[in-house]
């Protein structure tokens, strides 16, 4: 049988599956393992060749006859937020956001739980238990955070802790930017757009860390679900021929970088 290092990475490709985003369609991914010494080396490499990250797993999608899901990446130098993003940053402005080690607790799979029931009920991680959640925090070898985002106590300096834990980002940390792996929040909290808020939060960030982009990881034209991604610009969309910058005007070009 022929061995092969554990740090040489061996691709393989799934069986078709229904699409999850566009309904009628079916998925395949190509794959490989994120482990070894050089799994943080591998996984910004695949990440700058649209591949995202789970647990110890890089995928992207494969399908036969669809390229509809589009790798995108923020700008984080030269985003600006529009009138109604500053407006949720306002909404927001008593929550404290504190990075941590990527360390699950029931605190925060309360919530996921609770986002899940609410929003993906009917999804592929419906029936995640608090083991599935740990692992999915846990099981990574390449560089990852926990961001958790608390509401302040009343009255709280700006320095000081949050208090009430209320929406949660587990984040890797590139070479080049911030990749947003998978976030949640507490759904009775709909009114302040947590998700909005934690993508801008990653973008200030980044910009602090001296890193150029926050990954958002696929958008699809055509799919509710991933409309939002399309709003923060300038963005860069990873095309055949390679990352195409979008601007605020809509216009696609070659990024200069």
């Amino acid at each position: 049988m022929t061995q092969h290092s554990r740090d040489t990475p061996q691709f393989y490709l799934t069986a078709p599956s229904p699409c999850p985003y566009l309904p009628g369609r079916f998925e395949r991914k190509v794959f490989t393992h994120l482990v070894g010494d050089k799994a943080g080396e591998l996984n910004d490499l695949l990440t700058h060749g649209g591949f995202r990250r789970s647990q110890s797993i890089a995928y992207r999608p494969a399908c036969d006859s669809c390229r509809a899901c589009v790798s995108v990446r923020v700008v984080a130098n030269e985003f600006r937020p529009s009138r109604n993003m500053r407006r949720v940053l306002a909404r927001n402005d008593d929550i404290v956001g504190e990075l941590r080690t990527a360390a699950p607790t029931s605190e925060q799979y309360s919530i996921f739980r609770a986002y899940l029931d609410e929003r993906h009920r009917h999804g592929g991680m419906a029936d995640m238990t608090v083991l599935d959640y740990a692992m999915m925090v846990e099981d990574s070898h390449v560089e990852t955070r926990l961001i958790e985002y608390r509401t302040r106590k009343p009255g709280a300096l700006p320095h000081e802790p949050g208090d009430t834990l209320i929406a949660v980002a587990l984040t890797d940390i590139l070479s080049d930017g911030l990749s947003m792996v998978y976030s949640f929040f507490e759904p009775e909290q709909h009114e302040r757009s947590l998700g909005t808020f934690m993508v801008l939060d990653h973008i200030a960030r980044a910009r602090r860390m001296g890193l150029p982009y926050v990954y958002l990881g696929y958008w699809i034209e055509g799919s509710k679900k991933m409309d939002y991604k399309a709003r923060f610009l300038p963005q860069q969309r990873l095309a055949p021929n390679g990352w195409l910058r979008v601007d605020s005007d809509g216009v696609m070009t070659e990024p200069q970088d």
